[in-house]
C-alpha cells in the first residue's frame, strides 16, 4: 500500500526560490489552487433559461436564469437585444439590482407554499358540508348567519391560517361565487389585478375567468394615480410615449418630476449617452435628485407648483416665438396638429363675456353628416368659415374624410386656417377668464379679437383658440387688457409671477424657455420633456401636465422623434393588444366585457364617500355661480346614470331577475328589454346600485386579487378598506357625523362594516393582502411559468419561461384560474344549475360612434325630466348576455368561435381573423372531448394562450398588421399599409422571442412607427401620415 504523505509535507514543494521580474514589481509564486474550486462550484449551472420579471417597474428586461440541481442560483442580464443601428447606443445592459436579486423571493420564508384558509372559516365550512347536501347550501348557511359571518370577517388580518388542499379551497371559493350569482347577481363578483403588460397571461387568466362568470374587472392605472388624466383630456386616449432609446434623438431634454436614474434604471444610460452628443439636460425637481446630477441647469421648484413654472415658460415662448416673431415651423405645426385655429364662441354671462364652446357646422346651418361634431376654422383663402377634414364628426360619417388634409369637407378645396382674428376682427372683446388662485373666486380680464358669426341662434361673437390662449397667458399684443408689458410684471402668468409661487428665479425660467424653443427651431421639434410621478401624483396633476404639454405643442415637438412628452409611471403599454384583449376579456365566447374604473368602485365600496368635508363649490370655476352638486359622489352617480362611466354592481336588482321580469312583461328582444329597463329607471321602480351603496343588496360580495398587493399598498384609504369592506379591526379615527351629505345617494345612519363575503388572494408571498384574505392560493413566481411582458420603454415582447417547476404546491395564475373554472363548473353541475340570461349595462364607449351621443357639452339628466332615458344615447347601453356556468371550464381552456365569426380589432377599426383562427387550430391543436369547445383551438396551457395572443395581434403578426392598416385606410382614405408591408410574412412565436428579442411590427393600435428600425415615438404616424 502506498504511504499517504502528510499535507504539511506537500507544502514544502512550494518552498522554491521566488522568481521576480519587471524590476521586482512582479513575481511568480506557486501555491495550492484547490480554493478555486469553491468559486467554480459557485458559478457552475445545469441550464440557463430566458425569463423576465412581472413587476410594474416599466423595465421589462430580459434575463438569464441559472439553475443548478433544480434550484435557481442567480440571474444575469441578457445581452442579445437587436441592434439599434450604427449611430445609436444599444439597449443592453438592461436590468437593475432589484431584478438581479429576485431569486431570493423563490426561497424566502415569506413564500406562500400551500393553499390556506382562515381557521375560523374553514371550521365553519367543514361543519356546514356535513349537514348540507351541496357546497352552495353549505356556504349559504355561513354567510346568511350574521353571527358566523361577523366572526370570520373580524378574524381577517389576525393570523390563524390553516393549510388545506387545493380541492377544498377551490370548492369553497366556487360555492361563494355561484351563491352570489344566484342571489345578488354576477356583477357582485369582482376581480382586481394591475398592469396587464407586466405579465399579460397571468392577468388574462383571472380576467378571462371573471368575464366568463359575468364579474367586472377593476382598473388600476387611475386608482393609484399613475394615469396622467391630461393625456385623455388632450388626446382622447391613454398614454402613448417614446421608447427610451428615442431620448438619444433629442436635442434638449427637461426631466420634470421624473427621477430617471432611480426609477428608470435600465434606461438611464440613454440619458447619460445623449449628453455626449451635446444634448442639454435640465432638471426640474424640488430636491437634488439623482436625475439632477445629469443636468446642466436645475430648477428647484417648490413642491406642487410645477404648473406655475410651466405657464411662465409658455408665456415666454408665446410672446417671443408667436407674437414678437412668427416662426414658420411653429406656425405650420400649430395649424396642422393643434386646435389653435379652431373657432370658439363667446357668450354673455350677465354683463360679462366668457368663453363658450367650439363653433360647430351645425351652428352655421351646414347640411353635413354629424354637423354637431364638426368644429370649424376660418379659411384665409376664402375669408369664411370652413369645415376641415379630420374632426370627430368625420371619423364616424364613413365618408373617408377622417384625415388631416387641409381641405374643406364641403368643397374639397384647399384651405389655409387662420390662427388669429387680430387684424380682421369686427371688435375687441374683453373676456373674463377663470383664475384658480389660492384665494379663489377670481377672474382675469383679457382682450381677444373677435368676429361676428351668424348662427342658427342669431349673431354671436367668435374668436380662435389661439387668440384665447394668448389672452389666458397674458401676452401683450397691443390690444389692451390686464396683460404683462414685461416679464417683471406681477401678472398671471409671467416669469415674475411664478417666481413668487415656485421660488425659481425668473431669469432662469426665461433662459430655459428660450433654449427649449430655439432648439425646436434648430432641430425641427427635437425638444423633449420627460415627466413622471413627481408631478403626476398631485391633486392638481391634470393642470400641471396640461401646462407642461402645452410647451411641447407650442414648439412643434410632439410627433417628432427625439421630441414631445415622455411620461413614465407604470408599465402601461401592452403591445399585442388585439389578441390579448380577445382572450383576457373572453371576447371569443361572450360580449360585452364588464370593466369598471377602480377609482369609483373603491370610493363607494370602502365608504370613503361618507367622509367628504370639502364641498365642490370651493373648487369650481369663478364663472360658475353654484355647483350642480356639493358632494363629489353625486357627480359619479350622474356619470353612471348618463352612461359616462361604468358602474358595477349596476342595479339594485339581480341582472338575472331583471331579465326574467322583462320577459314576464312581454319584452323579448334586446331593444325591448333595454327600453323596459329605461322605463323602470325613469319611474324609479329600478335604481342604480350606486344610488344606495350601503344597501346590502348592492354590496360587492367576492373580491379576487392577484398580481397585486391591494390591502396596504394599492388600496388608497387603508383603514376604510379594513372597516367597511373587510369588517375587521381598524384604526380609522375619522367619523362621518359632520361630513357632507349627497343629494343623489341614500344616506343610512349606520354605515355597513364587512361588505365582502370573501376576499381571495393569489400570491407567491405573504404580503398585506394575503394577511387580510379569507383564502390564500400559492402562485408561481416569474421564474416558474410561461407568460409575456412588454413595456413603453422598448419595442420588444419578452417571454417568461419556467426555469424550474413551481415548488411546493404553487401553481401558475393560468392554472389556478383554470382549476377554479373547473370547480365552478363542477359545483354548477352538482346543483343542477341551468343556463341564465342577464341584463348587462355598459357605458357609452370611446372609439365608437357612441362618442357622438351627447352633443354640445349639454348635460341633460333624464332623471330630472330634462330628456328621455334612451339606452346608448342618454343612458348606458343595455345588453342581454347568456351564461352557462356548467361550461365555464370548457370555455376557459378553448379559444371560442367568435374569433372567426365576429370582426376583430382595436381603436375603432376591425378586420377578419378567420385565417388566424384556422392557423391556431393547426399550431395549438384542438379540444377533443365532446363539449361546446370541441374543435376549438386549445389554450389550456399558458404557453398556448401566449401563442394565440402573438398570432392574433397586429404588432406580432405581419399579416394582421397589414389588415389593420388596410382597415384604417378605408376610414381615412390614406395610403398606410406600407408601414407594415415589409414585415407582412413575419409571425412571432413563443420560441422565436425566447431565442432572441424581436422588434414589434408597426401597428395602428399605437401612434408611432418602428418601420425600418426606427425608434418608436408617439404620434409620428399622425404627424407624418396625417392620421387624426
Amino acid at each position: 500500500m502506498k504511504q499517504k504523505r502528510s499535507p504539511l509535507w506537500n507544502r514544502f514543494k512550494y518552498m522554491k526560490p521566488i522568481e521576480r521580474y519587471a524590476n521586482e514589481h512582479s513575481e511568480a509564486t506557486y501555491g495550492d489552487r484547490a480554493w478555486e474550486n469553491a468559486y467554480r462550484r459557485r458559478w457552475q449551472h445545469d441550464k440557463v433559461v430566458r425569463s423576465t420579471h412581472g413587476v410594474n417597474c416599466t423595465g421589462s428586461c430580459s434575463w438569464n436564469i441559472y439553475v443548478k440541481d433544480g434550484i435557481v442560483t442567480w440571474e444575469g442580464q441578457q445581452l442579445d437585444y437587436p441592434s439599434t443601428g450604427p449611430d445609436m447606443p444599444d439597449f443592453e445592459p438592461r436590468g437593475c439590482p432589484r431584478g438581479a436579486s429576485f431569486s431570493w423571493y423563490i426561497y424566502s420564508p415569506l413564500r406562500v407554499k400551500y393553499p390556506y384558509v382562515r381557521g375560523v372559516l374553514i371550521d365553519m365550512w367543514r361543519e356546514a358540508l356535513q349537514t348540507h347536501p351541496n357546497p352552495l347550501d353549505a356556504w349559504k348557511s355561513i354567510v346568511e348567519n350574521p353571527e358566523k359571518a361577523k366572526r370570520y370577517k373580524q378574524a381577517r388580518g389576525k393570523g390563524g391560517f390553516v393549510r388545506v388542499s387545493w380541492d377544498e379551497a377551490l370548492t369553497l371559493v366556487a360555492a361563494s361565487l355561484l351563491y352570489t350569482v344566484i342571489k345578488y347577481g354576477p356583477d357582485r363578483n369582482v376581480g382586481f389585478s394591475p398592469i396587464p403588460a407586466m405579465s399579460m397571461i397571468s392577468f388574462a387568466a383571472g380576467s378571462r375567468f371573471m368575464q366568463l362568470m359575468g364579474g367586472p374587472m377593476l382598473s388600476f392605472y387611475d386608482w393609484y394615480a399613475d394615469l396622467p388624466p391630461a393625456s385623455p383630456q388632450i388626446w382622447g386616449d391613454q398614454t402613448d410615449v417614446p421608447e427610451s432609446s428615442d431620448w438619444y434623438n433629442s436635442g434638449y431634454i427637461i426631466t420634470w418630476g421624473s427621477n430617471v436614474p432611480l426609477t428608470r434604471t435600465p434606461d438611464a444610460h440613454f440619458l447619460a449617452e445623449v449628453r455626449y452628443r451635446g444634448t442639454k439636460v435640465v432638471s426640474v425637481s424640488p430636491d437634488y435628485a439623482e436625475s439632477t446630477k445629469f443636468a446642466d441647469d436645475w430648477l428647484s421648484v417648490k413642491q406642487g407648483t410645477d404648473g406655475a413654472l410651466a405657464m411662465a415658460m409658455g408665456h415666454v415662448i408665446l410672446k417671443e416665438y408667436y407674437v414678437d416673431q412668427q416662426v414658420p415651423y411653429f406656425q405650420q405645426y400649430a395649424k396642422m396638429y393643434t386646435d389653435f385655429p379652431f373657432v370658439v364662441t363667446l357668450k354673455k354671462d350677465g354683463d360679462k363675456w366668457v368663453a363658450g364652446r367650439f363653433l360647430q357646422a351645425k351652428d352655421l346651418g351646414r347640411n353635413v353628416t354629424n354637423a354637431e361634431w364638426k368644429p370649424v376654422v376660418y379659411d384665409e383663402n376664402k375669408k369664411t368659415f370652413a369645415i376641415p377634414h379630420g374632426t370627430i364628426g368625420s371619423r364616424w360619417d364613413d365618408q373617408g374624410k377622417w384625415n388631416l388634409h387641409m381641405v374643406d369637407e364641403e368643397t374639397e378645396q384647399p384651405i389655409e386656417p387662420r390662427l388669429s382674428f387680430l387684424g380682421i376682427e369686427d371688435e375687441l372683446v374683453t373676456v373674463h377668464i377663470p383664475y384658480f388662485s389660492d384665494e379663489g373666486g377670481k377672474t382675469i380680464e383679457r382682450v381677444v379679437p373677435a368676429k361676428k358669426a351668424q348662427t342658427e341662434d342669431g349673431e354671436t361673437y367668435v374668436t380662435t383658440v389661439y387668440d384665447f390662449v394668448l389672452a389666458n397667458y397674458g401676452v401683450d399684443r397691443g390690444i389692451g387688457g390686464n396683460v404683462a408689458r414685461t416679464y417683471d410684471d406681477l401678472v398671471p402668468f409671467t416669469p415674475a409671477w411664478q417666481e413668487a409661487i415656485t421660488g425659481v428665479k425668473r431669469e432662469l425660467v426665461i433662459k430655459i424657455a428660450r433654449e427649449f424653443a430655439q432648439n425646436a427651431i434648430d432641430t425641427n421639434g427635437r425638444s423633449m420633456i420627460i415627466v413622471g410621478a413627481g408631478i403626476n401624483h398631485w391633486f392638481n396633476s391634470d393642470t400641471i401636465y396640461r401646462a407642461v404639454l402645452n410647451l411641447v405643442l407650442f414648439v412643434g415637438a410632439q410627433g417628432v422623434n427625439g421630441g414631445g412628452w415622455a411620461h413614465y409611471v407604470g408599465q402601461e403599454k401592452l403591445r399585442p393588444v388585439e389578441g390579448w384583449q380577445t382572450i383576457a376579456m373572453a371576447r371569443d365566447w361572450t360580449m360585452p366585457p364588464k370593466l369598471q374604473n377602480g377609482t369609483s368602485f373603491f370610493y363607494f365600496a370602502t365608504n370613503q364617500w361618507r367622509y367628504e368635508e370639502m364641498p365642490v363649490d370651493e373648487l369650481v370655476s369663478p364663472l360658475v355661480k353654484k355647483a350642480r352638486y356639493s358632494h363629489y359622489a353625486d357627480y359619479n352617480v350622474l356619470a353612471a346614470r348618463l352612461g359616462w362611466l361604468p358602474s358595477y354592481p349596476t342595479f339594485n336588482k339581480n341582472g338575472i331577475d331583471l331579465y326574467k321580469e322583462a320577459i314576464a312583461n312581454g319584452k323579448t328582444t334586446p331593444e325591448q328589454i333595454g327600453h323596459y329597463v329605461a322605463e323602470q329607471l325613469k319611474t324609479k321602480q329600478l335604481q342604480f346600485a350606486i344610488e344606495d351603496p350601503d344597501n346590502e343588496v348592492n354590496f360587492p360580495r367576492n373580491l379576487i386579487v392577484w398580481r397585486a398587493n391591494l390591502i396596504s399598498s394599492s388600496g388608497k384609504g387603508h383603514e376604510y378598506f379594513l372597516k367597511h369592506l373587510l369588517g375587521t379591526t381598524h384604526g380609522l379615527l375619522n367619523d362621518d357625523e359632520d361630513s357632507l351629505r349627497p343629494q343623489e345617494i341614500t344616506w343610512r345612519d349606520e354605515a355597513p362594516e364587512g361588505k365582502l363575503d370573501l376576499l381571495v388572494n393569489l400570491d407567491f408571498r405573504m404580503a398585506g393582502t394575503a394577511l387580510y384574505s379569507d383564502v390564500v392560493l400559492p402562485a408561481a413566481t416569474w421564474y416558474e411559468k410561461h407568460d409575456l411582458s412588454s413595456t413603453d420603454m422598448h419595442p420588444f415582447v419578452h417571454p417568461f419561461n419556467p426555469a424550474i417547476s413551481a415548488p411546493w404546491e404553487a401553481r401558475s395564475d393560468w392554472d389556478i384560474f383554470k382549476s377554479l373554472a373547473k370547480a365552478v363548473s363542477d359545483v354548477a353541475k352538482q346543483i343542477g344549475m341551468k343556463p341564465i340570461k342577464e341584463v348587462v349595462a355598459t357605458p357609452l364607449l370611446h372609439d365608437t360612434a357612441q362618442e357622438l351621443a351627447q352633443p354640445f357639452g349639454k348635460v341633460k339628466d333624464w332623471s330630472k325630466g330634462e330628456c328621455e332615458p334612451i339606452p346608448g344615447k342618454t343612458m348606458p347601453n343595455i345588453h342581454v348576455v347568456e351564461r352557462d356556468y356548467t361550461l365555464i371550464y370548457d370555455k376557459m381552456i378553448s379559444l371560442g368561435p367568435n374569433v372567426a365569426k365576429q370582426p376583430m380589432g382595436t381603436k375603432g377599426i376591425a378586420w377578419s381573423a378567420k385565417d388566424e383562427y384556422e392557423k391556431l387550430k393547426k399550431t395549438l391543436g384542438t379540444i377533443k372531448h365532446t363539449s361546446i369547445a370541441a374543435g376549438c383551438p386549445d389554450i389550456s396551457s399558458a404557453k398556448n394562450a401566449a401563442e394565440a395572443i402573438l398570432t392574433l395581434s397586429s404588432t406580432t403578426n405581419g399579416k394582421v398588421a397589414v389588415k389593420a392598416w388596410e382597415a384604417l385606410e378605408k376610414k381615412t382614405n390614406l395610403r398606410l399599409a406600407d408601414l407594415a408591408k415589409e414585415r407582412e410574412e413575419e409571425c412571432f412565436t413563443f420560441e422565436q422571442i425566447t431565442a432572441q428579442p424581436k422588434t414589434v411590427i408597426t401597428s395602428p393600435a399605437f401612434s408611432g412607427s418602428e418601420k425600418g428600425g426606427r425608434r418608436y415615438s408617439p404620434f409620428t404616424t399622425n404627424v407624418e401620415r396625417l392620421i387624426p
